[in-house]
């Protein structure tokens, strides 16, 4: 499982940094793989609470920042796929593979949530959406809930299940410029190859 790769055997070491945040001015942020695998057990029990299981889609729209690791670890321990979608789509881009894919939760940031409802019209499927950032306020639409919120009273704890090397961890489309885009799963076992880099 990718996440037991990426974080999980190596939170053991509290100290050990997994991502050093630049936001430009002069405090920077770190992340310790301790945290980035507690984050992602509570991400994990706070989707399978909400009803996310082994194999469901989970899109994600967000930038580079923390949360999107997060995001990823937390999907792939609980053996569902992570889908990472551009922010620079527009709402019929975002609508077509969330619609195609069958994709039922949708990790956004606040910045492109406007899009991401207009795309809900068409993909009605969408039935939860976790925001990132933004005023937790500005939350009401159907099934919304803000990060923090939802992660606050999750549990810290999650026993990764157990994938095998084939199964899918991700799934990414084409750009669809000799059609309509096409989505490739990508397995656990793409990652011995990709490590090294």
């Amino acid at each position: 499982n990718i996440s037991v790769v990426c974080a999980t055997r190596w939170a053991r070491d509290p100290d050990r940094i997994a991502i050093r945040v630049d936001r430009g001015d002069a405090r920077g942020e770190t992340l310790s793989y301790a945290r980035l695998d507690a984050e992602a057990n509570r991400l994990a029990n706070a989707l399978a609470a909400e009803g996310v299981r082994r194999g469901d889609r989970v899109a994600l729209l967000l930038p580079q920042c923390p949360e999107t690791a997060i995001a990823q670890m937390g999907i792939m321990r609980m053996g569902a796929i992570a889908m990472p979608l551009s922010m620079l789509f527009g709402a019929d881009a975002i609508a077509y593979r969330l619609q195609d894919s069958e994709t039922r939760t949708v990790i956004v940031d606040a910045s492109v949530l406007d899009t991401l409802r207009e795309a809900r019209v068409e993909a009605s499927g969408v039935t939860r959406v976790i925001v990132v950032g933004g005023d937790i306020g500005a939350l009401g639409g159907r099934g919304e809930v803000h990060w923090h919120e939802l992660l606050g009273r999750a549990s810290d704890r999650f026993r990764t299940v157990d994938t095998l090397a084939d199964d899918p961890a991700l799934l990414i489309y084409t750009s669809g410029t000799t059609g309509p885009p096409k989505g490739a799963l990508i397995p656990h076992r793409a990652l011995i190859g990709n490590l090294p880099g």
